[in-house]
């Protein structure tokens, strides 16, 4: 009788930890948006980095790969007009990059951190391009070293978040640079240190998502931090927990793309969602037109373009540019 009550016991537990799962998942809303295939990028990458000025897109850095089938460090610099689907090349950078962060700021690129060439050796440097005038400089050095790390502006300064100190150690350190003093100072860390997150702005707030960390590659941390009181809070977990993932800001919510995951068999994601920071809430987006992981992702005139990635876990590459014309 103990035997058959206790199975009794077990059925009901699990019959209910069905039902909670379905119901949690039931509460993530499903919106529209249409996906577009467009001119693709003119080389195969992965673990790219991309930002825009609002008018043309800028791509870089990452992985490559030699006809022989080694990996390289690409240096070509693109750009990516929208509104005319063509790519440009623009210029070569100093130094070959993959898992840097990338933003625009006041008519300059700014590339930081990431790990040297096509190797796992995290940097500290941060490299400077003129736009007009067409030309590179070095800026002054993150305090960290680290790739993999998330990097946005926020309130005209540049704010470097998490990464990897070194193979598999993640950290949470979060360091600030300011264009008006040429100079880094330190900020509160990220609670969770991760690397191969993604982060995005909203208003005073920095969303930081997802990403891998010694234990799991397949983090659902969501933390918010406030520029204003330099402290953090947690957000709703993201739906799905995976990384190498990629996130922008547009109308004021967070778009999440793609990712991949080790812990339970290898494999890429075609997951596209929206996060609400104001309501602290998340919502299902179609799916990407393709599953990819190192991608990378910039806005212009209301539309998000997703570009390249790796369609396998692991080290694969794809020259993808789709476009996502997301539902108000």
């Amino acid at each position: 009788m103990f035997v058959k009550r206790s199975m009794v016991h077990a059925a009901v537990a699990l019959a209910a930890a069905i039902l909670m799962t379905t119901v949690a998942l039931g509460q993530v809303a499903q919106i529209g948006g249409q996906w577009r295939i467009l001119a693709p990028v003119p080389d195969p990458r992965t673990e790219v980095s991309t930002t825009s000025d609002g008018t043309l897109i800028y791509f870089l850095g990452g992985y490559g790969v030699t006809l022989a089938g080694e990996l390289s460090a690409p240096k070509p610099l693109y750009s990516y007009n929208p509104r005319r689907d063509i790519w440009t090349h623009i210029g070569n950078l100093p130094e070959g990059t993959n898992h840097a962060g990338l933003v625009h700021l006041g008519g300059s690129l700014y590339i930081v951190g990431g790990y040297r060439g096509a190797t796992r050796d995290p940097t500290a440097r941060m490299i400077i391009y003129d736009i007009a005038d067409n030309r590179w400089r070095d800026g002054p050095p993150m305090p960290t070293a680290r790739g993999a790390l998330a990097v946005v502006v926020a309130n005209s300064r540049i704010h470097a978040i998490g990464g990897e100190l070194g193979e598999g150690v993640p950290t949470g350190v979060h360091e600030i640079y300011d264009p008006a003093t040429n100079s880094w100072e330190a900020a509160a860390d990220m609670p969770t240190p991760r690397e191969h997150l993604a982060a995005a702005v909203v208003g005073n707030q920095i969303i930081a998502m997802a990403g891998r960390n010694s234990l799991t590659s397949t983090l659902t941390s969501n933390e918010v931090y406030d520029v204003t009181s330099n402290s953090w809070a947690v957000g709703a977990d993201v739906p799905i927990g995976r990384s190498g993932v990629a996130a922008v800001s547009l109308n004021g919510y967070v778009y999440l793309f793609g990712g991949e995951e080790f812990d339970d068999g290898d494999r890429t994601f075609d997951e596209a969602e929206r996060y609400d920071p104001a309501a602290n809430r998340w919502e299902r987006l179609p799916p990407m037109p393709t599953a990819r992981h190192g991608l990378a992702a910039a806005v212009v005139n209301g539309r998000i373009y997703v570009l390249s990635g790796g369609r396998e876990a692991g080290f694969s590459f794809s020259r993808l540019n789709e476009r996502l014309t997301p539902d108000p």
